[in-house]
């Protein structure tokens, strides 16, 4: 811990797992364990187009800020398909999240095939992105995590008793006259940006884990929502916080995916000796 990148990698994976933790709370109670997958899934094509476009307009191809908006759009396009397609009526929702999973991350596979074969070159920019790359963060990195997630709690504090309702009764709260789709917008909107800024980290494939896993793991120890915010929180901390230390210690282990497998053993041991097991 001596070291100052080492501290910088575990502050930002530290924030990422506790904001990660009390969002993936409200996505597991409306039964949306596949949001997370779905929306990060649906940064690909942003990043791979911001990639491509970013020449063109004068800027850095592999600058953090223009792959980070592509992603932010990408996602948000993301949130509009799935609200588009669950208010059809013949589809459930989880076929809505399947879709602009598979449709979105076919669409950013192919954008990355036409990466690595255009003038700018390989896709190593883009590496981080899918798989993550903790030890290349940078003390910005970690400030744009504890701000985004900052203001990610902020928001669920301010709406704690709206988002409830509507995570255990839609229809009741809909009847009350709460903006059930504004709720849901926010909501989704509030995964986006926990999924965007924990790219760099743990890449958009393993994103979902610090999404599920630690709200997982608090249902385990808890019923109360208030307590399961609060450890799941805790859990998602931890996580980033041995795993990035573990992968300190032993510099060829990848970080995002030992936070991963100790989010897991976490959940693991809380199935085991949790007191609501």
């Amino acid at each position: 811990m001596k070291d100052h990148n080492t501290r910088v990698v575990v502050l930002g994976t530290v924030l990422l797992g506790a904001a990660a933790g009390v969002v993936g709370c409200f996505t597991l109670l409306r039964r949306r364990a596949l949001m997370g997958d779905a929306l990060s899934h649906a940064t690909l094509p942003g990043v791979c187009l911001a990639f491509l476009l970013a020449p063109s307009l004068g800027q850095d191809p592999r600058s953090l800020s223009v792959l980070l908006c592509g992603a932010t759009i990408s996602g948000v396009g993301g949130i509009g398909c799935i609200l588009f397609i669950r208010r059809l009526p013949r589809l459930r929702e989880d076929a809505a999240l399947c879709i602009v999973l598979s449709v979105f991350f076919g669409a950013g596979i192919v954008l990355l095939s036409v990466v690595q074969n255009s003038s700018q070159g390989n896709a190593a920019g883009l590496e981080s992105f899918i798989y993550g790359k903790t030890a290349s963060m940078r003390s910005s990195d970690a400030m744009l995590i504890g701000v985004a997630g900052t203001l990610t709690v902020v928001v669920i504090v301010l709406l704690l008793k709206e988002l409830t309702l509507l995570c255990f009764d839609e229809g009741f709260a809909g009847a009350r006259g709460f903006p059930v789709l504004l709720l849901d917008l926010i909501l989704m909107s509030l995964v986006v940006a926990i999924t965007i800024v924990g790219l760099q980290a743990v890449g958009l494939v393993l994103m979902i884990a610090l999404l599920v896993i630690p709200s997982a793991a608090a249902r385990f120890w808890t019923h109360d929502l208030q307590r399961t915010l609060l450890a799941s929180g805790i859990l998602g901390a931890a996580s980033g916080l041995i795993g990035a230390v573990i992968s300190a210690v032993l510099p060829r282990l990848p970080s995002g995916a030992m936070i991963v497998l100790v989010a897991g053993a976490l959940f693991l041991i809380s199935m085991l000796v949790g007191r609501e097991r």
